[in-house]
C-alpha cells in the first residue's frame, strides 16, 4: 500500500526506548508515510501537540501521569487529532474507560504487529474526522435554527386590533434559506383608530441589510407608539437611524408611510400618504385598482440633511384596501425579454385578479408577478394589503 505524498505527523509519547524503537519499526511495516516524533513524557510532548499533528500514540505508565490522565491531557492539548492508546496494561476496563473518553482505540503492547497498528491508525484517523464532520454539521444545523428563531422574532406582528381592519401580507426574502430580507414593513393602530402602515427596502440584498430594515422599523414602531403623529418628522427620524445604524456609506432605503382614518374617526375617510424614494402604493376599491398620486421625496439615507419629503391626502371609499409593496414586485420580467412589469404593469395585473378576499387576491397577485417572471427577479419582494369595510376580515 502506498502511503500519502504528505507524511502522517505522528507524536509517540512513551518512556522506554525499546519500546520506542519497537513502534518505530512497526511503522515502518504499516506502507504509512510517517514522520514519527517521539516524546518520554507528557511535559516533554506538549510543545510537540500542534494543530498539524495528526496521530498520538500515548502510553499509559509515564513518568509524570498515570492511567487514563495521559489520555485525558493528551485529548485536551490535541482536540484535532487521532489518538490512540498503545500501553501493556491489558486491562478490558481500562480500554472501555479510555475509549469512552475519547480515544479512538486501545492496543496491548506484545500484540501489535505492524499489519495491525497501520489499520488502527487509519481507522482511527478516518473515525476522528467522522466525528468532528458529525460535530461540525450539528453545531451549523444548531446555529441555523438559532438564527432562523431569531429572525421568526423580528419579523413584524402587526397591532391592530379592529375587526374591521384586515392586515394581510406576503415576504420573500433574496438570500437562498433566510427568513429576513432588507424589505420590511409594519402596521399600528393607534388609541384614537388611526391605522398607520409602513413598507420599505433597504438597498442590498446581504445580512447587514436585513439588520438595518428591522432596526428602521423598530424605529418606526416606537415613534408611532410614542405618539409622534407627523409623518415628516418620523421620516428625519429614520434617516438618523438609518445613518446610524448602516454599514456603509451610500446604503440608503425606500420608505412609504400611509395613516388610515376609517369611517367614525375624526378624519374618516381619508388617508395621508408620505413616501420617502418608494413607488405609490395601489387603492383598491371595488374591483378597480389606481395608483395613489404621492409626493416622492429622496429615499433615507440618500442625502442626510438634504432630503426633504411631504404628505399628500386622498379620500378613500368606505371599504376598500391599500396594496403597499417593494421593488421585489415592480422589478419583476414581463415576457421573454428584460422589461420589468413596473408600476403600471402591476396595477394591470392587480385589476384583473382582484377579489373581495383579502389572502386570495394576494396570493393570485404574487403568484402572477413571479411566474411569469420565471424565478430571474431575485430582489426581496414584501406586500402589504390592509383592507377596510363595513365588517370585519373577509377572507
Amino acid at each position: 500500500m502506498q502511503g500519502p505524498a504528505v507524511p502522517l505527523q505522528v507524536v509517540l509519547v512513551e518512556d522506554d526506548e525499546a519500546d520506542a524503537v519497537l513502534v518505530q519499526e512497526l511503522l515502518s511495516d504499516t506502507g504509512l508515510n510517517v514522520s514519527l516524533v517521539w516524546c518520554r513524557s507528557l511535559a516533554e510532548a506538549a510543545a510537540k501537540l500542534t494543530d498539524e499533528v495528526d496521530c498520538v500514540l500515548v502510553d499509559l505508565n509515564l513518568p509524570d501521569s498515570l492511567g487514563l490522565d495521559a489520555v485525558d491531557l493528551v485529548l485536551r492539548s490535541a482536540p484535532e487529532a487521532a489518538v490512540l492508546v498503545l500501553t501493556g496494561m491489558a486491562d478490558e476496563t481500562t480500554a472501555i474507560s479510555a475509549v469512552t473518553l475519547g480515544a479512538q482505540d486501545y492496543l496491548v503492547k506484545g500484540k501489535v504487529d505492524g499489519y495491525l497498528l497501520g489499520r488502527s491508525i487509519r481507522y482511527a484517523m478516518e473515525r476522528k474526522a467522522a466525528a468532528a464532520a458529525a460535530a461540525e454539521l450539528r453545531d451549523t444545523r444548531l446555529l441555523a435554527a438559532e438564527n432562523a428563531r431569531l429572525e421568526r422574532g423580528l419579523l413584524p406582528r402587526p397591532l391592530v386590533a379592529n375587526e374591521r381592519v384586515n392586515i394581510t401580507s406576503r415576504y420573500r426574502p433574496g438570500r437562498q434559506r433566510a427568513l429576513l430580507g432588507g424589505d420590511f414593513f409594519d402596521v399600528v393602530e393607534t388609541d384614537d383608530g388611526l391605522v398607520r402602515a409602513l413598507i420599505g427596502d433597504v438597498c442590498g440584498h446581504g445580512p447587514d441589510e436585513a439588520a438595518l430594515g428591522v432596526g428602521l422599523r423598530f424605529a418606526w414602531r416606537g415613534l408611532v407608539l410614542a405618539g409622534v403623529a407627523d409623518p415628516v418628522e418620523i421620516l428625519r427620524a429614520m434617516q438618523r437611524v438609518c445613518v446610524a445604524e448602516r454599514h456603509a456609506d451610500g446604503i440608503f432605503a425606500s420608505i412609504c408611510m400611509i395613516d388610515i382614518h376609517l369611517p367614525g374617526t375624526r378624519k374618516e375617510g381619508s388617508a395621508v400618504v408620505t413616501c420617502a424614494g418608494h413607488p405609490a402604493p395601489l387603492l383598491a376599491a371595488t374591483g378597480v385598482v389606481t395608483p395613489i398620486p404621492t409626493a416622492v421625496g429622496f429615499p433615507v439615507g440618500l442625502l442626510p440633511g438634504i432630503g426633504s419629503w411631504s404628505s399628500v391626502s386622498v379620500p378613500l371609499p368606505a371599504e376598500g384596501g391599500i396594496l403597499l409593496y417593494t421593488d421585489g414586485m415592480t422589478d419583476c420580467q414581463v415576457g421573454v425579454g428584460e422589461e420589468r412589469l413596473g408600476v403600471e404593469g402591476l396595477t394591470a395585473i392587480a385589476g384583473k385578479v382582484w377579489q373581495a378576499a383579502p389572502e386570495a387576491f394576494l396570493e393570485d397577485l404574487v403568484r402572477t408577478v413571479t411566474v411569469q417572471d420565471a424565478g430571474r427577479n431575485l430582489d426581496d419582494l414584501a406586500v402589504l394589503y390592509v383592507t377596510w369595510g363595513a365588517t370585519a376580515d373577509v377572507r
